[in-house]
């Protein structure tokens, strides 16, 4: 019984979950969906940040990671119940994140395509500086 119930929890929670992979858009900018950037405090420093992202970061200098570091910082900063976006410099780390908190969490992700280097040279997006 334990089992069913289980397999029905796993099956419900992958029913919610859901990924979009797209590139920023003005209209996405202007629908205010929080966009999380996993990028390093370095590369916050040197390029600046999407004007109200939220800095977190997943993967440090050395690729290690912690994720439960990741996921509480995640859960109070940002409302995981309504859809948000990832973003990292071009796309290849948000691409590995977000089917991950989709699967294992049921959260509705946008994987931002190209990343910050879309956002900044294709989109033309202004950055603000990283201040911490």
């Amino acid at each position: 019984m334990k089992k069913i119930i289980l397999l029905l929890m796993i099956f419900t929670l992958s029913l919610l979950a859901e990924v979009k992979n797209e590139y920023l858009s003005k209209e996405l900018l202007q629908q205010n969906i929080p966009i999380v950037d996993i990028r390093t405090p370095g590369e916050w420093r040197q390029t600046g940040l999407l004007k109200g992202a939220v800095p977190i970061m997943f993967w440090d200098e050395k690729g290690n990671y912690d994720a439960r570091k990741f996921l509480k910082e995640l859960n109070e900063k940002v409302d995981t119940s309504k859809p948000f976006a990832l973003i990292c410099h071009t796309g290849s780390r948000t691409s590995i994140v977000a089917p991950w908190l989709a699967k294992e969490f049921g959260y509705k992700v946008i994987n931002l395509k190209g990343g910050m280097e879309y956002a900044t040279k294709g989109l033309h997006v202004k950055t603000i500086p990283y201040k911490k």
